[in-house]
């Protein structure tokens, strides 16, 4: 199985995240991240959903996923072709004699602290999943007390973008 990352361009109304989740967990296969949100248009909304399945299987999902009423437009993204991001909040622990190193840390990876008490920080993330993999790695050490993370959003590279096809509504 390999990870396979899907836009999907969807009419911004309620219960269509549902369906969608539901096809694909209904065919046993676990969604990785989902991120959703409105597109340039209100009446739009821009799903990115990253799944691990097979080549095969991706194309039996992109079928069905294309049969929902809902649904406007679905397109694989890979990496070669798309710009790949992702928020990641951690609360390391920190006192007055690794503050300093953490802050090092957080500033060569380009990342904000957002919140300090006494006794933790709140690091703010954003990047690719290897980026945010090896900030993890190194934040490691100090204590991570919580963390939380956005799912994937992805946009095409290029000029091109993805527009909705018009559907007959049945």
């Amino acid at each position: 199985m390999s990870r396979h990352t899907l836009s999907v361009l969807v009419e911004n109304r309620p219960g269509v995240l549902a369906r969608i989740s539901g096809l694909i967990s209904r065919r046993g296969f676990n969604i990785y991240s989902l991120a959703v949100g409105e597109t340039e248009s209100e009446k739009i909304s821009r799903m990115t959903v990253v799944v691990d399945v097979d080549d095969e299987v991706l194309e039996q999902v992109t079928k069905q996923l294309n049969k929902l009423v809902e649904v406007l437009k679905v397109v694989e993204l890979d990496r070669s072709s798309a710009v790949e991001r992702q928020l990641v909040l951690f609360k390391v622990r920190a006192d007055a004699a690794t503050r300093s190193q953490i802050i090092d840390l957080v500033t060569m990876f380009r990342a904000n602290i957002i919140d300090v008490t006494n006794e933790s920080v709140v690091i703010e993330a954003t990047g690719t999943l290897e980026k945010l993999e090896a900030l993890l790695a190194t934040l490691e050490p100090f204590g991570i007390r919580e963390l939380v993370q956005s799912g994937v959003v992805a946009l095409g590279r290029g000029p091109k973008a993805i527009a909705a096809r018009d559907k007959k509504k049945a």
